[in-house]
This record gives C-alpha cells, structure tokens and sequence, in this order.
C-alpha cells in the first residue's frame, strides 16, 4: 500500500502534493541551511553553559540553589544573546509571559506605545480592560488601563509617514517608557510577520528618539525562523511561549523573557514578589523535557516552516489567497490560508482535527475562549494542551476568514493534513 490509500486519500492529491513538493525545494533547501545554524548554535550553548545530566534533577519547596533551573535560564540567554533570563514552568501562555513583563516594567503614569497596532486579543484585553464588544468579566480592573498606564499604537504602514511629520517624535518622549514589538501578526491577516531586519530598523527608528525607552518583542512563532534573534537587532527584551517553537514541542508549559538584566530584575520581582526576585520558584519535575525540547527546537521549527511553505504554495495552486506566500521571506511560523466562509473554515479545521494523533475522533465547534471576542474555533489533537509547536489550526469567526496554521512536530505529519485539506477541494 502507499501513504495515500492508508489514509484514504486519492492518488491524485498525492501526486498534486509530490508536484508542489517539486516547486518548494529551494525553499526547503534554505530552511534546511538555517535549521544547521541555529542547531549549531544551541549546541554551543549547551557545550559552554556545560549541561550535564545533574541538570535534570527536580527542586522542591522554595527552589532555592536549583541549579538545573538556573543553567536553563543561562542557556536561554547566551543562545539568544541576552544578560539574563527567566524560564519557567509557572507562566501558562504568552500573554501570561509579557503581561508579566508589562508588571515588572511599568508604573503608574508611564505609557506604553505599540508600533505593530493594537496587539492580539488576549493581551489586548489584559492592556485595555472591558471593552463593549466583550464579555463582561470583573477580572478586566487589573488591567494596565485600571493602574493608571495608558496605552497608544500606531500602524506600522503609518510608521514612515509618522517619522517624517514629528508624530513619532512626540509619541516616543515622556511619559512613554516602553515600546512593544509584536513580531507575529497575531490574528490580524492583512500584516506580515517581523523580521529580525525589519525590527532592528524599527528599533534604530526608536533610538533615534528615544534612547532609553525599553523595547520588548512579543517573540512568539519566530525563535529560531532566521539566523538572528530580535536581541541582535537592538530590542532590550523578548518573551514567548514555551508550548511553541522553544519548547521543540517537548515542554509541557511555560514561558521565557531574555534581555537586559536589570530589566530582568525588574520583572522577576512582579513573577514573585519584591525582594524575592527570581531566586524563588521551585522547578518540581519534567527538567529534562525543557532541556531536550529546546535542543530539538531549531529541528522542530525547521520542520514546521517546511510544512507551512508546502501548505502555502499548494492552497495557492488550488486557487486561495495566502500569506506569507511560499517564496516569501518569513519572521514566524505561521502559515494563513483567506477562505470565503465560515463554512471552509469548519472544513479545514475539521480536516487538522482528524489527521490529528490526539482526539481525531472529535469535531472542533466554535466556542467561547478568555479573552477573546468573537467565537473561536480551534483544531489540533495535539500531545499538550494547546501547544501550536504541533500541527494545529485556529480561526476567530469574523470576516474577513482567515485560516491560521501552524506547527508541526514533522513534516511528514503536516503533509498528511494537508491531503486531508486538498482530498476535499481538488
């Protein structure tokens, strides 16, 4: 039998895909070459922060002196050229992770300016409060707004126009203190993904202004997508997920920030608690998993943007818009598919879900999910809740219906997703 018939797939879609297959190889040769670097790179890191197996060990109580704990903060932040780091099982999401850096950063009074217009929903809401368009939850008056920080974003298409009349200028002076990057495009179709060339102008931008204001990158789906990282292109922190590319689809929660040390301190204090900093928090169990995950990462996410490039120019083919396209230049690794109705939605992610190892034989609906206004609906039978470093696919229902994929823990694994899509429109 061939791969096609064992999953019920025509012989036709199989050669479609063998012939975009064709098409994308200098792509994939190119992902290939980044894949080494970046693995060549962790590898080093782990040599130099001289990890041994002692590292694995679990820590209990206060964690106090957990050494495996701290060499994974040092290993985060010499890989991505940072003074320090705060890697820790006890974030559960990446807006957990850079809320807690807008805690540790940000006083009554201060302002905080977004430069890729208003971030994704979930933050959004943790940034802003109640808006009329969500639902009513009391927990919104922790909100910055509610603390007295005021918030202000500008489009990056208007960023040169902005430079050039003064408007930035005046932005950028007291009380703005921080400045935030939002590398992804988040759930918002019509912007590209960042990348490490386009948030180092940026930043020289800013500099250019304003030489201490602190910039923070929401780094999530990019760790590991180029040879850089946004640290080298002059941002003072990063921050992500560690159910997405860092956690090479191993970790089983968790979030990072790398950066300025003394940003670093500032946040570990609002992670804890003042005077306790980051030398607190114990690290129970599953070290070696963040550990491993995180040398396997640069593979994981060179697998994934395989998938996504090969997803791109087959969709494409098949007669849908798509972004990025699958020769453009990536900043992360999530691929978007612009379908016509709700109803290709549902059949896509239903085509994710049953091609999934994990609850295949479920259905996603659309459903409610905190902090976010419109219906959502998710597909992935993944290994860890929620972990998009696995083959997975979500939608909010609002037009314009944009399909966002991304994942993959191999490539053979999305590809066999990918007939499932293609067996139905082709």
């Amino acid at each position: 039998m061939q791969w096609w018939e064992m999953v019920g797939i025509r012989r036709r879609t199989a050669l479609f895909i063998k012939e975009v297959e064709d098409k994308v190889a200098v792509q994939h040769r190119e992902i290939t070459e980044h894949a080494l670097f970046n693995q060549a790179k962790v590898l080093g890191a782990f040599i130099s922060e001289k990890i041994s197996d002692d590292c694995f060990q679990s820590n209990e109580g206060y964690g106090y002196h957990d050494m495996g704990r701290d060499k994974l903060e040092a290993l985060f932040a010499r890989t991505f050229h940072g003074e320090d780091a705060i890697v820790r099982p006890h974030f559960f999401s990446g807006t957990h992770t850079i809320f807690t850096c807008l805690r540790g950063l940000l006083r009554p009074g201060e302002r905080m300016i977004s430069l890729t217009g208003p971030p994704y929903d979930t933050l959004s809401r943790a940034i802003l409060g109640q808006k009329e368009s969500l639902p009513i939850n009391d927990t919104d008056k922790s909100s910055l707004t509610e603390w007295g920080i005021s918030f202000a974003h500008v489009e990056m298409g208007d960023l040169p126009k902005l430079h050039e009349n003064g408007t930035l200028a005046a932005l950028l002076q007291a009380p703005t203190r921080l400045v935030f990057i939002q590398r992804s495009r988040g759930y918002n179709p019509f912007r590209p993904a960042l990348t490490v060339t386009d948030i180092a102008n940026m930043t020289a931008t800013v500099r250019g202004y304003a030489k201490d204001v602190i910039i923070l990158v929401d780094n999530c789906y990019g760790e590991f997508v180029e040879n850089k990282e946004p640290l080298e292109g002059g941002a003072d922190l990063i921050a992500g997920s560690l159910i997405k590319n860092p956690g090479g689809g191993l970790a089983p929660a968790g979030g990072y920030i790398v950066g300025r040390k003394k940003y670093i301190s500032s946040i570990s204090e609002a992670f804890s608690a003042p005077g306790l900093g980051k030398e607190l928090g114990a690290f129970i169990q599953n070290k070696r998993l963040y550990y491993q995950g995180f040398f396997m990462a640069p593979q994981l996410v060179a697998e994934s943007l395989k998938g996504a490039v090969t997803i791109a120019a087959a969709m494409e083919e098949a007669g849908y818009t798509v972004s990025p396209r699958y020769n453009d230049k990536r900043g992360d690794m999530v691929q978007t598919v612009h379908l016509k109705s709700k109803d290709e939605l549902a059949l896509f992610c239903n085509a994710v879900q049953c091609s999934s190892p994990i609850n295949a034989h479920f259905t996603p609906v659309p459903g409610t999910t905190p902090g976010y206004g419109d219906p959502i609906l998710m597909a992935g039978g993944t290994f860890v809740q929620g972990a998009s470093s696995e083959f997975s696919a979500d939608a909010p229902l609002r037009e314009p219906y944009t399909l966002y994929i991304q994942g993959g823990l191999s490539y053979s694994h999305v590809i066999l997703g990918l007939s499932v899509m293609l067996d139905t429109i082709i």
